[in-house]
Protein backbone atom coordinates (compact mmCIF):
# COMPACT_ATOMS: atom_id res chain seq x y z
CA UNK A 1 0.00 0.00 0.00
CA UNK A 2 0.91 3.53 -0.64
CA UNK A 3 1.61 6.46 2.19
CA UNK A 4 -1.33 8.10 2.91
CA UNK A 5 -2.19 11.20 0.86
CA UNK A 6 -4.77 13.41 1.09
CA UNK A 7 -6.48 12.81 -2.98
CA UNK A 8 -7.30 16.01 -5.05
CA UNK A 9 -10.04 16.11 -7.46
CA UNK A 10 -12.65 14.11 -5.29
CA UNK A 11 -16.29 15.58 -4.44
CA UNK A 12 -16.79 13.12 -1.32
CA UNK A 13 -20.00 11.11 -0.78
CA UNK A 14 -22.01 9.55 1.98
CA UNK A 15 -19.48 6.54 2.88
CA UNK A 16 -16.79 7.18 -0.39
CA UNK A 17 -16.14 9.52 -2.91
CA UNK A 18 -16.23 10.27 -6.95
CA UNK A 19 -12.72 10.93 -8.06
CA UNK A 20 -13.18 14.29 -10.94
CA UNK A 21 -9.21 13.80 -12.70
CA UNK A 22 -10.68 12.07 -15.50
CA UNK A 23 -13.90 11.80 -17.38
CA UNK A 24 -14.93 8.18 -15.77
CA UNK A 25 -15.71 9.72 -12.37
CA UNK A 26 -15.10 6.43 -10.52
CA UNK A 27 -17.32 6.30 -7.47
CA UNK A 28 -15.20 4.58 -4.74
CA UNK A 29 -17.32 3.00 -2.07
CA UNK A 30 -16.68 0.56 0.53
CA UNK A 31 -17.64 -2.53 -2.47
CA UNK A 32 -16.04 -1.20 -4.87
CA UNK A 33 -12.81 0.95 -3.31
CA UNK A 34 -10.32 1.06 -6.05
CA UNK A 35 -10.82 3.22 -9.21
CA UNK A 36 -10.89 1.94 -12.95
CA UNK A 37 -7.13 3.37 -12.98
CA UNK A 38 -6.57 1.02 -9.62
CA UNK A 39 -4.12 3.95 -8.17
CA UNK A 40 -6.56 6.17 -6.14
CA UNK A 41 -9.42 4.59 -3.93
CA UNK A 42 -10.50 4.14 -0.36
CA UNK A 43 -7.28 3.52 2.07
CA UNK A 44 -9.35 2.38 5.36
CA UNK A 45 -12.42 3.36 4.24
CA UNK A 46 -11.21 6.51 3.49
CA UNK A 47 -10.11 8.27 0.46
CA UNK A 48 -6.95 7.50 -0.09
CA UNK A 49 -4.02 7.01 -2.47
CA UNK A 50 -3.07 3.66 -2.60
CA UNK A 51 -0.41 3.44 -5.36
CA UNK A 52 0.74 6.66 -4.79
CA UNK A 53 4.62 6.89 -4.93
CA UNK A 54 4.54 3.03 -5.75
CA UNK A 55 6.76 2.86 -9.30
CA UNK A 56 6.29 -0.32 -11.48
CA UNK A 57 9.69 0.14 -13.18
CA UNK A 58 12.54 2.90 -12.97
CA UNK A 59 15.00 3.09 -16.07
CA UNK A 60 17.60 5.33 -17.99
CA UNK A 61 16.15 5.72 -21.34
CA UNK A 62 17.25 7.53 -24.41
CA UNK A 63 14.69 9.88 -24.46
CA UNK A 64 13.71 9.07 -28.50
CA UNK A 65 12.07 6.06 -26.69
CA UNK A 66 9.33 8.02 -25.26
CA UNK A 67 9.11 8.63 -28.44
CA UNK A 68 10.52 12.59 -28.28
CA UNK A 69 12.38 13.77 -31.63
CA UNK A 70 12.16 17.37 -30.83
CA UNK A 71 13.10 17.71 -27.38
CA UNK A 72 16.43 17.67 -26.47
CA UNK A 73 17.42 15.28 -28.94
CA UNK A 74 20.22 12.25 -28.24
CA UNK A 75 19.62 12.63 -24.18
CA UNK A 76 18.52 10.50 -21.61
CA UNK A 77 15.99 10.46 -19.05
CA UNK A 78 14.90 8.27 -15.92
CA UNK A 79 11.92 7.00 -16.73
CA UNK A 80 8.88 5.13 -14.33
CA UNK A 81 5.05 5.15 -14.01
CA UNK A 82 2.27 3.52 -12.01
CA UNK A 83 1.31 0.51 -11.91
CA UNK A 84 -1.89 1.19 -13.81
CA UNK A 85 -4.25 2.90 -16.20
CA UNK A 86 -7.38 4.90 -17.35
CA UNK A 87 -8.17 3.03 -20.72
CA UNK A 88 -8.38 -0.40 -21.13
CA UNK A 89 -7.06 -1.05 -24.42
CA UNK A 90 -7.45 -4.24 -25.85
CA UNK A 91 -4.11 -3.72 -27.89
CA UNK A 92 -1.95 -2.34 -24.85
CA UNK A 93 1.88 -2.59 -25.80
CA UNK A 94 2.46 -2.87 -21.53
CA UNK A 95 -0.52 -4.78 -20.52
CA UNK A 96 0.99 -6.44 -18.17
CA UNK A 97 2.08 -3.79 -15.73
CA UNK A 98 -0.69 -1.28 -16.60
CA UNK A 99 -3.87 -3.74 -16.93
CA UNK A 100 -3.19 -6.17 -14.28
CA UNK A 101 -1.37 -5.97 -11.35
CA UNK A 102 2.73 -5.77 -11.08
CA UNK A 103 5.26 -5.75 -8.66
CA UNK A 104 5.92 -2.13 -7.64
CA UNK A 105 8.40 -0.23 -5.07
CA UNK A 106 7.79 2.84 -3.26
CA UNK A 107 9.83 5.81 -4.13
CA UNK A 108 9.85 8.87 -2.23
CA UNK A 109 9.52 12.22 -4.16
CA UNK A 110 13.10 13.93 -2.99
CA UNK A 111 14.88 10.57 -3.83
CA UNK A 112 13.05 9.96 -7.76
CA UNK A 113 14.26 13.18 -8.20
CA UNK A 114 17.62 13.06 -6.88
CA UNK A 115 17.93 10.01 -9.26
CA UNK A 116 16.54 11.91 -12.20
CA UNK A 117 19.82 14.26 -12.05
CA UNK A 118 22.17 11.32 -11.74
CA UNK A 119 23.80 9.07 -14.28
CA UNK A 120 23.46 11.55 -17.27
CA UNK A 121 19.90 11.87 -17.23
CA UNK A 122 18.08 14.71 -17.98
CA UNK A 123 15.32 14.49 -15.43
CA UNK A 124 12.57 12.69 -15.47
CA UNK A 125 9.61 10.59 -18.06
CA UNK A 126 6.90 9.70 -16.24
CA UNK A 127 5.92 6.53 -18.95
CA UNK A 128 5.41 2.81 -19.16
CA UNK A 129 1.82 3.17 -18.17
CA UNK A 130 -0.80 6.19 -17.77
CA UNK A 131 0.93 9.42 -15.80
CA UNK A 132 -1.80 11.19 -15.46
CA UNK A 133 -3.36 8.75 -12.74
CA UNK A 134 -0.47 9.82 -10.26
CA UNK A 135 -1.27 13.38 -9.82
CA UNK A 136 -0.22 14.02 -6.43
CA UNK A 137 2.79 12.05 -6.57
CA UNK A 138 3.87 13.87 -9.34
CA UNK A 139 2.71 17.18 -8.01
CA UNK A 140 5.25 16.42 -5.40
CA UNK A 141 8.15 15.26 -7.45
CA UNK A 142 7.91 17.22 -10.62
CA UNK A 143 8.81 20.79 -9.06
CA UNK A 144 11.56 19.40 -6.71
CA UNK A 145 12.78 17.78 -10.50
CA UNK A 146 12.79 21.09 -12.05
CA UNK A 147 14.27 23.32 -9.01
CA UNK A 148 17.32 21.13 -9.43
CA UNK A 149 17.35 21.90 -13.21
CA UNK A 150 15.58 19.27 -14.65
CA UNK A 151 12.81 18.72 -17.24
CA UNK A 152 9.85 16.63 -16.80
CA UNK A 153 7.89 14.54 -19.48
CA UNK A 154 4.64 13.20 -19.55
CA UNK A 155 4.16 10.50 -21.91
CA UNK A 156 0.13 9.77 -21.65
CA UNK A 157 -2.92 8.74 -23.07
CA UNK A 158 -4.77 12.31 -22.71
CA UNK A 159 -7.47 10.81 -20.53
CA UNK A 160 -7.94 13.68 -17.90
CA UNK A 161 -10.03 16.56 -16.97
CA UNK A 162 -9.20 20.08 -17.96
CA UNK A 163 -8.67 21.16 -14.61
CA UNK A 164 -6.55 18.71 -13.93
CA UNK A 165 -4.11 19.01 -17.02
CA UNK A 166 -4.32 22.90 -16.55
CA UNK A 167 -2.12 21.64 -12.75
CA UNK A 168 -0.10 19.58 -15.00
CA UNK A 169 1.00 21.90 -17.61
CA UNK A 170 1.85 24.14 -14.97
CA UNK A 171 4.81 21.64 -13.51
CA UNK A 172 5.57 19.80 -17.20
CA UNK A 173 8.18 20.67 -19.72
CA UNK A 174 7.31 17.95 -22.39
CA UNK A 175 4.13 15.76 -23.95
CA UNK A 176 3.62 13.13 -25.87
CA UNK A 177 0.20 12.38 -26.38
CA UNK A 178 -0.94 8.90 -27.62
CA UNK A 179 -3.98 9.91 -30.50
CA UNK A 180 -5.29 5.67 -30.69
CA UNK A 181 -7.65 6.58 -33.86
CA UNK A 182 -9.84 8.79 -35.45
CA UNK A 183 -13.42 6.81 -34.64
CA UNK A 184 -15.06 7.85 -32.18
CA UNK A 185 -16.31 3.95 -32.03
CA UNK A 186 -12.97 3.16 -31.57
CA UNK A 187 -11.74 4.52 -28.85
CA UNK A 188 -15.31 3.46 -27.28
CA UNK A 189 -15.27 -0.18 -28.10
CA UNK A 190 -11.65 -1.00 -27.79
CA UNK A 191 -9.94 1.69 -25.55
CA UNK A 192 -12.89 2.17 -23.06
CA UNK A 193 -12.93 6.05 -23.59
CA UNK A 194 -14.19 8.82 -25.74
CA UNK A 195 -12.06 10.78 -28.24
CA UNK A 196 -13.41 14.07 -28.18
CA UNK A 197 -11.51 14.34 -24.30
CA UNK A 198 -7.84 13.12 -25.98
CA UNK A 199 -8.58 15.95 -28.64
CA UNK A 200 -9.11 18.25 -25.90
CA UNK A 201 -5.74 17.64 -23.90
CA UNK A 202 -3.70 17.77 -27.43
CA UNK A 203 -5.01 21.22 -27.35
CA UNK A 204 -4.45 22.26 -24.28
CA UNK A 205 -0.97 21.23 -24.60
CA UNK A 206 -0.32 23.00 -27.62
CA UNK A 207 -1.47 26.34 -26.63
CA UNK A 208 0.55 26.01 -23.65
CA UNK A 209 4.25 26.81 -22.96
CA UNK A 210 5.01 22.49 -22.88
CA UNK A 211 6.58 20.74 -25.78
CA UNK A 212 3.92 18.79 -27.58
CA UNK A 213 4.36 15.36 -29.93
CA UNK A 214 1.48 12.90 -30.68
CA UNK A 215 1.90 9.16 -31.39
CA UNK A 216 -0.20 6.86 -33.46
CA UNK A 217 -0.62 3.34 -32.92
CA UNK A 218 -1.48 1.97 -36.05
CA UNK A 219 -3.33 -1.50 -36.18
CA UNK A 220 -4.74 -3.29 -39.12
CA UNK A 221 -8.33 -3.87 -39.65
CA UNK A 222 -9.06 -1.20 -36.40
CA UNK A 223 -7.94 2.00 -37.06
CA UNK A 224 -5.77 1.79 -40.06
CA UNK A 225 -8.61 3.26 -42.50
CA UNK A 226 -6.93 5.77 -44.86
CA UNK A 227 -10.21 7.40 -45.62
CA UNK A 228 -9.08 8.64 -41.88
CA UNK A 229 -5.93 9.63 -42.50
CA UNK A 230 -6.39 12.98 -43.94
CA UNK A 231 -8.92 14.05 -41.64
CA UNK A 232 -6.86 13.55 -38.71
CA UNK A 233 -3.77 14.93 -39.80
CA UNK A 234 -5.89 18.27 -40.79
CA UNK A 235 -7.04 18.35 -37.15
CA UNK A 236 -3.74 18.29 -36.26
CA UNK A 237 -2.51 20.69 -38.15
CA UNK A 238 -5.43 23.16 -37.78
CA UNK A 239 -5.13 22.42 -33.74
CA UNK A 240 -1.71 21.54 -32.67
CA UNK A 241 0.27 23.07 -35.41
CA UNK A 242 1.74 21.67 -38.91
CA UNK A 243 5.27 21.58 -37.14
CA UNK A 244 4.31 19.30 -34.23
CA UNK A 245 6.20 16.17 -34.61
CA UNK A 246 3.70 13.29 -35.45
CA UNK A 247 4.88 9.34 -34.72
CA UNK A 248 3.07 6.67 -36.99
CA UNK A 249 3.99 3.54 -34.90
CA UNK A 250 4.01 -0.14 -35.97
CA UNK A 251 1.65 -2.01 -33.41
CA UNK A 252 2.30 -6.05 -32.80
CA UNK A 253 -0.14 -8.56 -31.44
CA UNK A 254 -0.12 -8.41 -27.33
CA UNK A 255 -2.68 -8.20 -24.23
CA UNK A 256 -6.29 -9.19 -26.06
CA UNK A 257 -5.63 -8.68 -29.60
CA UNK A 258 -4.15 -11.17 -32.06
CA UNK A 259 -4.67 -8.97 -35.21
CA UNK A 260 -0.84 -9.51 -37.16
CA UNK A 261 1.48 -7.00 -37.52
CA UNK A 262 1.07 -3.84 -39.24
CA UNK A 263 2.66 -4.57 -42.33
CA UNK A 264 6.10 -1.65 -42.70
CA UNK A 265 4.51 -0.89 -45.98
CA UNK A 266 1.27 0.58 -44.45
CA UNK A 267 3.41 2.71 -42.13
CA UNK A 268 5.31 4.31 -44.95
CA UNK A 269 1.86 4.93 -46.67
CA UNK A 270 0.53 6.56 -43.91
CA UNK A 271 3.55 8.52 -43.30
CA UNK A 272 3.27 10.37 -46.69
CA UNK A 273 -0.08 10.99 -46.51
CA UNK A 274 0.17 12.90 -42.99
CA UNK A 275 3.29 14.61 -44.47
CA UNK A 276 1.08 16.31 -46.79
CA UNK A 277 -0.64 17.85 -43.90
CA UNK A 278 2.36 17.62 -41.43
CA UNK A 279 6.20 19.18 -41.64
CA UNK A 280 8.09 16.18 -39.21
CA UNK A 281 6.28 12.59 -39.54
CA UNK A 282 8.34 9.69 -38.34
CA UNK A 283 7.34 6.26 -39.10
CA UNK A 284 7.94 4.31 -35.46
CA UNK A 285 8.89 0.33 -34.64
CA UNK A 286 10.25 0.02 -38.19
CA UNK A 287 14.56 -0.77 -39.02
CA UNK A 288 16.24 1.86 -40.13
CA UNK A 289 16.77 5.58 -39.69
CA UNK A 290 14.84 8.34 -39.27
CA UNK A 291 16.15 12.07 -39.49
CA UNK A 292 15.05 15.11 -39.19
CA UNK A 293 14.95 16.75 -42.76
CA UNK A 294 14.78 20.74 -42.81
CA UNK A 295 11.49 21.26 -44.98
CA UNK A 296 13.40 24.96 -46.07
CA UNK A 297 16.87 22.97 -47.48
CA UNK A 298 16.58 19.04 -47.33
CA UNK A 299 19.30 19.21 -45.42
CA UNK A 300 19.54 16.70 -42.52
CA UNK A 301 19.11 18.37 -39.28
CA UNK A 302 18.62 15.56 -37.08
CA UNK A 303 20.49 11.85 -38.01
CA UNK A 304 19.17 8.97 -35.89
CA UNK A 305 19.92 5.15 -36.55
CA UNK A 306 18.41 3.21 -33.44
CA UNK A 307 18.84 5.39 -30.44
CA UNK A 308 22.05 6.60 -31.76
CA UNK A 309 21.18 10.45 -32.52
CA UNK A 310 23.49 12.97 -34.19
CA UNK A 311 22.28 16.30 -34.04
CA UNK A 312 25.83 18.13 -35.28
CA UNK A 313 23.12 19.63 -38.10
CA UNK A 314 21.16 21.80 -35.37
CA UNK A 315 22.56 25.15 -34.72
CA UNK A 316 21.80 27.47 -31.23
CA UNK A 317 18.21 27.55 -30.78
CA UNK A 318 17.13 23.88 -32.40
CA UNK A 319 17.52 25.48 -36.11
CA UNK A 320 18.70 24.05 -39.43
CA UNK A 321 22.83 24.64 -39.25
CA UNK A 322 22.34 24.75 -42.93
CA UNK A 323 20.16 27.51 -43.84
CA UNK A 324 18.81 29.00 -40.28
CA UNK A 325 15.06 27.51 -40.69
CA UNK A 326 13.42 27.35 -37.53
CA UNK A 327 12.52 23.66 -37.05
CA UNK A 328 11.10 23.68 -33.44
CA UNK A 329 13.51 21.75 -31.44
CA UNK A 330 14.36 21.91 -27.84
CA UNK A 331 17.95 21.45 -27.58
CA UNK A 332 18.37 22.87 -23.76
CA UNK A 333 15.88 22.57 -20.50
CA UNK A 334 13.24 25.62 -20.93
CA UNK A 335 14.71 28.70 -19.24
CA UNK A 336 11.22 30.06 -18.11
CA UNK A 337 9.90 28.03 -15.30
Amino acid sequence: MGISREPSWIEATAGGAICRLCPHACAWTPVRPLGLCRVRGLQGGRPGLPGWGRCVSTALDPIEKKPLFHFLPGASILSTGPAGCNLSCSFCQNWSISQQESPTRLVMPRDLAAMALSDGSSGLAFTYTEPTIWFEYIAETAPLVRSMGGVVVMVSNGYVNPAPMKAYLEITDAWNIDLKGWSRDFYREVCGGERDVVLSSIVAVAASQAHLEITYLMIPGRNDDPADWVSMASWVADNAGSEVPFHISRYFPRYRMEAPPTPPETILRAVEVFSSKLRFVYPGNLPGDAPTICPGCGAEAVRRSGWRVDASGLGRGGVCRSCGAGLGIVTEPPASR
